[in-house]
């Protein structure tokens, strides 16, 4: 009977024996290879890989006026090296103004067309408010004419007198009529040139605040620090070319390296195993000798789809305990989320593991020279062992 070949994992003490296989001649042996049931502390744990960033950053962002000078999406002409070492004030990027440009003109236009319009208002008024008050003045003494003529006719006859009378209300009528009229005029011409005054300003105001934003478009770092290169909405980072929004202008990072987190995803099957608080294991890629440890202090609520996955996956952050100087961001982490430990089992490799239909799980273990199977009640599992509550005790070998 073939039987399957078993490698125990076991971190206690594991006895090995194996009987090797030679083929020819159409005869064909079978290896066995025996391991002990360990007791002890039961480990269970996720693993999965992550990434490098640093919990608190400084962002390098755009200009905060895209939103107001209707620029949705602009380039990002020149991007320093991700990497660069800055110090405040020095030039991290710049951005493509062309249509930056564009608008200005328009606006320079509409700001021209505004002042010449004010100009011109002002003098139509000023040469109709200058007509009517010579009429006034004219209406005025066409008053004291009539008052003269009315005084110099008191010896006239009746009709006289009486003509006179009517010419001077006639002159004081008109002269009313003409100040009431003057009166208008002014209002209106206070009205015009207040309209004209806001479209000016108006116009003044966006030329002047599009010139303050093209001023922007050439950005430096905030502070001194290492320059990180934000990640877009499918994972890949900004570069030149790429572009930024007007509701998220971000272009780049300056981390804070003292405090790492390192972020890494989990499947929907296993993160109702993940809580916050849970002690994590970490090992580097690109130093495998350096150990770290840390905490999980986030677990998303809400699964996403991650690039070039089928299946739905959850956000974790894990924070590393250990301030090392040689933590970079975007370095790949292997992390070990401890999810659960037993204080005492015992345990054998998955692999000594066998099922008979859905629910019977039994073990072959050795009794001399014979081979028996025995049936085990299984219990928590990790990726190499399981704990065999019933069946087993720690000095039995299993094939």
């Amino acid at each position: 009977m073939n039987k399957k070949l078993i490698i125990g994992l076991s971190a206690v003490v594991i006895i090995v024996i194996a009987l090797f296989t030679f083929s020819g001649s159409g005869n064909n042996e079978s290896v066995e290879i025996l391991t002990e049931a360990q007791k002890g502390e039961f480990v269970i744990a996720i693993t999965t890989t992550g990434e490098l960033e640093a919990k608190n950053a400084i962002k390098i962002t755009g200009p905060s006026g895209l939103r107001a000078a209707r620029l949705w999406n602009v380039k990002i002409d020149k991007l320093v090296d991700e990497g660069t070492v800055v110090e405040k004030g020095d030039f991290v990027a710049s951005l493509d103004a062309s249509e930056l440009s564009d608008r200005l003109r328009n606006v320079e236009n509409e700001y021209q067309q505004s002042l010449s319009q004010y100009t011109q208002t002002k003098l139509d008024t000023a040469l109709t408010l200058r007509q009517s008050r010579d009429e006034l003045i004219n209406l005025e003494f066409a008053v004291e004419e009539k008052k003269l003529v009315l005084e110099q006719s008191q010896f006239e006859p009746p009709a006289t007198i009486k003509q006179a009378e009517i010419d001077l209300s006639k002159a004081k009528r008109a002269f009313k009529q003409a100040k009431e009229n003057y009166l208008l005029k002014k209002d209106k011409a206070v009205a015009q040139m207040q309209e004209a005054a806001a479209e000016l300003s108006e116009d003044r105001d966006e030329r002047n605040f599009l010139l303050e934003l093209r001023k922007k478009f050439q950005i430096t770092a905030p502070e001194d620090g290492m320059v990180i290169y934000v990640r877009e909405y499918d994972g890949s980072k900004k570069s030149e070319g790429a572009s930024i929004g007007a509701w998220d202008p971000t272009v780049a990072t300056l981390p804070d390296l003292s405090t790492m987190i390192s972020t890494t995803f989990v499947n929907e099957v296993d993160i109702r195993k993940i809580t916050k608080g849970q002690h994590v294991n970490i090992g580097l890629d690109a130093f495998p000798d350096k150990k770290l440890t840390g905490e999980v202090i986030y677990v998303a609520n809400v699964g996403e789809q991650r690039p070039n996955s089928d299946a739905k996956v959850f956000e974790v952050k894990v924070e590393i305990n250990e301030s090392d100087t040689t933590l970079r961001p975007a370095m790949s982490t292997a992390n070990e989320i401890i999810t659960d430990i037993v204080p005492e089992a015992i345990y054998v490799p998955l692999e000594s593991i066998f099922n008979q239909g859905d629910s019977i799980a039994f073990v072959y273990k050795k009794s001399g020279l014979e081979t028996i199977k025995q049936e085990v009640t299984l219990g928590k599992a990790n990726a190499n062992e399981v704990i065999v509550q019933e069946g087993v005790d720690s000095v039995k070998k299993f094939i």
